[in-house]
Formats: C-alpha cells, sequence, structure tokens
C-alpha cells in the first residue's frame, strides 16, 4: 500500500509539472536586461517583451540591471529558479565576460538554456574626420607607420567595439591603444570631439553621426554593404574575405528550464518576427530581426561564438579586471 501511495503520489506531482508547462504562462514573466535602458539590447527585449505579451496573454515585464561586463544581471538570472518566469535578454558581451573578468562566474555554455536569437547588428568601423585616411588600406598604412598611436574607443574591456576592434588589429597585423568608456555614448562623443580616433559601433546608433559628417565610415563589419551605406565597404571588400563581426542579441533561460517552455517561447518569438512591418522597422535602423533555426541550433552558435572570442581575448593578451 505504501509503494502504491508513493506511486500516485509521483504521478500526481509528474502530472502537475506536466500541466505547468502545457499552461505557461500563468503569471506575469521577467526579462532581464544587463546593460542601461536605450541601446539596442534594451530596446529589442522591449519589441520581444510586447510580441510575447500579445501572443502569450501575460504580461512580460522587462528589467534594466546595468553593470561593468553585464555581470549582475547575468547572475541574477543564473541562479533564479528554472521555471520560465524570469529570462535574459543579452548580446555577444555575455560571451566574453567570463574570460576577461574574474567576477562573471557563469559558464556561458552550461548556466544557460538558449531560446534563440533575437538580432544582428553590423557596426561601422570609424574614424574622426581629421584622421587622414579613407579607405581601410589607408588606414592600415597609417597605423602600421604610428604603432599604438591610434586610440580606440569602446564602452568597456571585453565590449562589442573592443572585440570587434582586437578581432580586426589581429587580421590587419596593426595595434591600437584601447581606451574604454563606461558606455558607448561618451565613446562615440569622443571620436566626435576628436579625442580619440577610431571606434567600432552599431550603425543603429552611430549611423546618424556617419551621416551627417562627425565621423568618416571606413568600412562596415557585415559581410554584405548596409542598405543605409551603400557607398561604404564591408572590410571582407577592404581586403579581409572572409570577415565577418557583427553584434548578436538573444534570449536565454536558466539551465534546468523545461524544454516544453524552450520550444514554446521559441515559437512565439520566430512567428512575431514574421511580422514584416515589425521587421523593416528595425532593418531602417540596421538592426536584422532574427530568430534562431531551433533552439539546439541557438546552442551550437553559442559554442562556437564563445570559442571563438575567448581565443580572440586570450591571443590578444585582454586580462581580467
Amino acid at each position: 500500500m505504501f509503494f502504491f501511495r508513493a506511486f500516485v503520489f509521483s504521478l500526481s506531482i509528474f502530472s502537475g509539472a506536466v500541466l505547468a508547462q502545457a499552461d505557461y504562462p500563468n503569471k506575469p514573466v521577467r526579462i532581464i536586461v544587463p546593460v542601461a535602458p536605450g541601446g539596442n539590447v534594451d530596446i529589442v527585449a522591449r519589441t520581444v517583451a510586447a510580441e510575447l505579451q500579445k501572443s502569450l496573454g501575460q504580461p512580460f515585464i522587462v528589467e534594466n540591471r546595468p553593470s561593468a561586463a553585464s555581470i549582475v544581471g547575468t547572475q541574477l538570472v543564473q541562479k533564479a529558479a528554472p521555471d520560465g518566469y524570469m529570462l535574459l535578454a543579452h548580446s555577444s558581451t555575455y560571451f566574453t565576460a567570463p574570460t576577461i573578468s574574474k567576477n562573471a562566474a557563469y559558464d556561458p555554455v552550461k548556466d544557460f538554456a538558449p531560446i534563440t536569437l533575437t538580432c544582428k547588428a553590423p557596426m561601422v568601423m570609424q574614424v574622426h574626420p581629421s584622421v587622414p585616411a579613407r579607405t581601410v588600406a589607408e588606414f592600415i598604412a597609417l597605423a602600421k607607420s604610428k604603432p599604438g598611436d591610434i586610440t580606440n574607443a569602446s564602452s568597456g574591456n571585453g565590449s562589442t567595439g573592443h572585440m570587434a576592434g582586437e578581432v580586426f588589429s589581429s587580421r590587419a597585423g596593426v595595434k591600437f591603444t584601447n581606451v574604454f568608456y563606461k558606455g558607448s555614448a561618451q565613446a562615440v562623443l569622443d571620436v566626435i570631439s576628436g579625442q580619440a580616433m577610431l571606434m567600432f559601433d552599431q550603425i543603429s546608433t552611430s549611423g546618424p553621426h556617419v551621416k551627417s559628417g562627425k565621423t568618416r565610415g571606413l568600412a562596415v563589419t557585415s559581410a554584405q554593404r548596409s542598405p543605409l551605406f551603400p557607398e561604404i565597404p564591408t572590410v571582407a571588400e577592404s581586403g579581409f574575405p572572409g570577415y565577418e563581426d557583427v553584434t548578436l542579441n538573444f534570449l536565454l533561460a536558466p539551465a534546468g528550464t523545461p524544454k516544453e517552455i524552450i520550444n514554446k517561447l521559441h515559437a512565439h518569438v520566430a512567428k512575431a518576427f514574421q511580422n514584416q512591418e515589425l521587421v523593416q522597422r528595425f532593418s531602417e535602423r540596421a538592426i536584422e530581426l532574427v530568430a534562431s533555426p531551433s533552439p539546439e541550433a541557438f546552442g551550437e552558435l553559442i559554442r562556437s561564438e564563445t570559442a571563438r572570442l575567448s581565443k580572440v581575448a586570450q591571443e590578444a593578451g585582454i586580462k581580467a579586471e
């Protein structure tokens, strides 16, 4: 009789868990954004939250938890219950933080469940107009003639712009002096003022400065030219075949989140991105809304990007802060 009751009890727990997953979500869901409001990660996360709220019928609430290397918000979700009610919206900084920060304390591959990509954002390689270089080739020649004199501005150690600069310098065989800021906005302002010479930044945020002539765009980091700047060549066209370095945004859950919940979230994000009006609205800002083919495919991308960027950081001698 004892074993029968234990079996019935276990069955009821299992049935309740299955029902809870099938009924997901039945209360508000929090999406943690580990950076300050206003940037690409925040804007895309709020768009995804609004679409999920419409299709799943529960509030999806975005909370910003900014910190150095996005660690505070990332760790908050890492330690959350794996029930689908706390998610993480992140960017490519996620891949490099554990390599360059002693405080990260998470494994990008093991500690989170991949849900889906949400967007790709190409960058523009831009310089202050006083820099005597109008092409990538001319810029490389300048950098080689003045080793270490070129100042490369970015929003921080291991940030997407910093890593893009390191990838480029490795391919081009040149060295920059990195200047780190607390955010990309101040970094861009210093390039505009001439305090810094070079910056790799998302087209979505630096595009207006290039268009107005406050900075000069030398190349874009995507595989194809940007429709917003068809006159600016790609880095690949500028002597580096195969070069592509775009910022990725994505959605994660704590490791152990039930597969049924992961699949449901992925399916609803993918469905939302079939809305061509929505996709076009972001395309006009050089942001490509895109969902992964599957959570598994996104997991493979996490593994490959973590390995690639960790290698870049090690070869560049980027030290943990």
